[in-house]
């Protein structure tokens, strides 16, 4: 990580925002993302509802400044949650493109987001799609193109290439050793970095 702060995903495994009866509890909780301790982490908010989100950040005046906001993407069918992303009042947003079960480079608008992780599909061979490593080579090549930082996290476990499906040897094709050269891309944003230096500075 090129010794930016600790990276904590809120609500990697579950989704704060499924209810905003709940927004009172998620205020008292982000009291721990701006002591003195919090603020020298980044916290990556993850939500497949960024329109709830949005209503929320509104109640609290906006996000801190070390909270990038954050939402699911799969398909065309939620390309949607990536307008809503950017009403979002937050310093830095970020896309999880993860699983990808469809090709977005050409359909997906990245005005004002500023990172986007991209992987395939894990869990049970016969229940996964294919994952074309195409698709994270357009998308590497796109966020190129608008200044975006790129991070492919793993290739699923059912990678493939020219329409055939390939094996790898890690579960997931999470283990980058295995891929080829172009498919190494792991970058953080920039405001990432920025953020950090004012933290040292401080």
């Amino acid at each position: 990580l090129n010794g930016l702060p600790r990276l904590i995903f809120v609500s990697d495994m579950g989704d704060a925002f499924s209810r905003k009866q709940d927004f009172e509890f998620l205020r008292s909780e982000m009291a721990a993302f701006q002591t003195p301790e919090g603020q020298r982490h980044l916290w990556l908010w993850l939500t497949k509802r960024p329109d709830v989100k949005r209503q929320f950040v509104d109640s609290i005046g906006g996000f801190p400044a070390n909270v990038c906001a954050m939402t699911t993407v799969t398909s065309a069918k939620t390309l949607s949650r990536v307008d809503s992303l950017r009403e979002v009042n937050a310093a830095v947003r970020g896309l999880s493109l993860e699983p990808l079960w469809e090709p977005l480079a050409d359909k997906i608008d990245l005005t004002g987001i500023d990172w986007v992780i991209v992987g395939g599909e894990s869990g049970a061979k016969a229940n996964v799609e294919m994952f074309p490593v195409e698709w994270a080579i357009e998308l590497r090549d796109r966020c190129r193109e608008e200044g975006v930082a790129f991070f492919l996290k793993q290739l699923g476990r059912r990678p493939s290439r020219n329409g055939k499906e390939f094996k790898l040897r890690h579960q997931h094709g999470g283990d980058w050793s295995e891929w080829t050269r172009g498919l190494r891309v792991r970058e953080m944003p920039e405001y990432f970095y920025s953020y950090a230096n004012q933290i040292v500075q401080a």
